[in-house]
């Protein structure tokens, strides 16, 4: 009899032990706070990396104009040894990503590094007085802009995952100085 006494009080003290853990993991998750909501995303200022750019660069630099506040530039470079390259990142409203792209390196093989593969297609859009070639691809879709005259042989491409909408958004909204 001795023997099962003790094992009825093995398998109780587990069964209180095992719920007194379940409760204060239970207090532990009530009290961490836990947030499902999209990350807050950081909002950069890209004044001064567009001044450097529009300076440097033998192209004139794109950058909005006029976009709403709900647009978040979230990244920014230029890099002037590497074929006067621009950068522009935003979060778009939607929580999108839409970047403005810039170059003088060779057009397809940039166009295919900022759009990350995406194919050109037949089909052009009128946006901002400029004709812009849409471009679709599995990861980013995108619109390119000819490196005319103008463009003094730089090569702009908007691209994200953003719509086209959104995209034609940002590529309408962009300014050349």
């Amino acid at each position: 009899m001795a023997g099962k006494n003790g094992k009825q009080k093995t398998a109780r003290d587990m069964i209180l032990s095992l719920g007194v853990i379940v409760l204060v993991a239970g207090v532990i998750w009530i009290f961490i706070p836990h947030d499902d909501g999209e990350p807050d995303i950081k909002r950069v200022d890209y004044r001064v990396e567009l001044l450097t750019a529009q300076r440097a660069a033998s192209y004139p630099v794109a950058a909005p104009e006029g976009l709403s506040d709900d647009w978040k530039p979230t990244s920014v470079r230029f890099q002037g040894a590497d074929s006067d390259t621009w950068h522009l990142g935003f979060h778009a409203p939607d929580g999108e990503y839409v970047a403005v792209e810039q170059s003088t390196k060779k057009p397809a093989e940039f166009i295919d590094e900022a759009s990350q593969g995406a194919r050109a297609t037949e089909r052009t859009e009128e946006l901002g007085g400029r004709t812009w070639t849409r471009y679709t691809g599995g990861r980013y879709d995108a619109l390119v802009l000819d490196g005319g005259d103008d463009m003094k042989g730089a090569t702009t491409v908007v691209a994200g995952t953003g719509s086209f909408e959104q995209l034609g958004r940002m590529a309408a909204a962009l300014e050349l100085s």
